[in-house]
């Protein structure tokens, strides 16, 4: 379907009136839209990126208490900002988010720009993002495109081409640019999000309490959960990791990831992922040795654990080991450190990692 000019006075203006209705009467009361500041709604939409609503909420109020403002993000050391985003995931949205807080105050005095050549070019700001806030911050008219958006329209103009085609996702953004209410776009563009994640969900929507629903092709024709289409993915690839927890007299070795790594600027209990034909102790060795330059002695197995991300899972095998020799040295990540386990507590962790040191935590307390 296309939108033309012969849906302006229908179609255009009945839905975007209806859509507006229903998310004045039951748009969610989430912190950040209770804010024109647009710090804070930068923030929320960095967090909210491929995490959910419920999860975001405690970090984004902790966030605001230690950093205020703008300036206050510049100053603070990135090993700080890992440390406050530590569990909430994507950990690249921290990095960029760090690096556009001191390009805005070195370039704008701490004022994020509202023109989009000038958002657009911060590190972090893709066409979504800065369509988010300059729609919901400064009132621009520019139509946001998302995974709930674009069910949405899937569903709405009933369009069955795949959403992952370039052609696809072009034809989405210009009916997403033509559907955007001019006077309230910022409100128009959260009210298309809402519907996507409490009406118009994945799967079976809730077409019976849809404000839009008489304007929807794909409810017409009776069956708008077979859309949107998307080719079928490729199996995930799964990698055996070894790690190990090694220990010189009371002390624990940890090392920084290289920053334009995959969780650049976490620390971690150091290993790596296992070779074919390679046993999970020749591993560890290895990795070890490559990574910090030091020979270490591997012990028993402490714990496994499977962990999934975005493209890949892992099942990581962590050892307790002991140091043996050598000087560390930051051979293939950012940095290392010999750290009491009282202290393990003030550093960043990815999410698989902290399952260990809790349990390693646990362990010491029980003995």
């Amino acid at each position: 379907m296309n939108i033309d000019k012969s849906f302006e006075g229908t179609f255009l203006s009945q839905f975007k009136r209806k859509l507006l209705k229903w998310y004045d009467q039951n748009g969610r009361d989430l912190p950040w839209r209770r804010t024109t500041n647009p710090y804070h709604i930068w923030l929320s939409e960095v967090m909210l990126q491929q995490t959910q609503v419920q999860t975001v909420i405690p970090y984004f109020e902790r966030w605001l208490q230690a950093m205020p403002d703008i300036r206050h993000v510049a100053q603070t050391s990135l090993d700080r900002i890992l440390k406050l985003w530590e569990g909430l995931g994507y950990y690249a949205r921290a990095r960029n988010f760090h690096k556009a807080a001191r390009i805005v105050v070195d370039k704008f005095g701490g004022d994020l720009p509202d023109s989009y050549p000038e958002l657009a070019a911060l590190p972090g700001f893709g066409p979504y993002t800065t369509a988010a806030v300059l729609s919901i911050a400064f009132n621009r008219n520019y139509a946001v495109l998302d995974g709930n958006v674009i069910r949405v329209l899937c569903r709405i103009l009933n369009i069955d081409s795949d959403v992952n085609l370039p052609e696809t996702k072009r034809s989405l953004a210009r009916h997403a640019q033509v559907l955007l209410d001019t006077k309230r776009p910022g409100d128009f563009n959260q009210a298309i999000m809402e519907l996507g994640a409490v009406i118009c969900a994945p799967g079976i929507p809730a077409c019976k309490n849809c404000p839009v629903r008489s304007h929807c092709l794909a409810y017409r024709e009776g069956d708008p959960s077979r859309l949107p289409v998307k080719a079928r993915k490729e199996p995930v690839p799964h990698h055996d990791v070894a790690a190990g927890i090694i220990l010189k007299d009371s002390r624990i070795l940890i090392a920084q990831r290289n920053h334009n790594d995959m969780l650049g600027g976490l620390w971690e209990f150091p290993g790596g992922k296992r070779e074919r034909d390679e046993t999970l102790e020749e591993c560890l060795v290895r990795e070890i040795k490559e990574e910090l330059a030091i020979e270490i002695q591997v012990d028993e197995k402490f714990m496994v654990l499977r962990h999934a991300y975005t493209h890949f899972k892992i099942t990581l095998h962590v050892f307790l080991c002991r140091y043996l020799g050598g000087m560390p040295k930051a051979l293939e990540c950012a940095d290392w450190r010999w750290v009491m386990s009282g202290e393990l507590s003030n550093f960043a962790f990815s999410r698989a990692d902290q399952k260990v040191l809790e349990k390693f935590i646990s362990t010491l307390a029980n003995d």
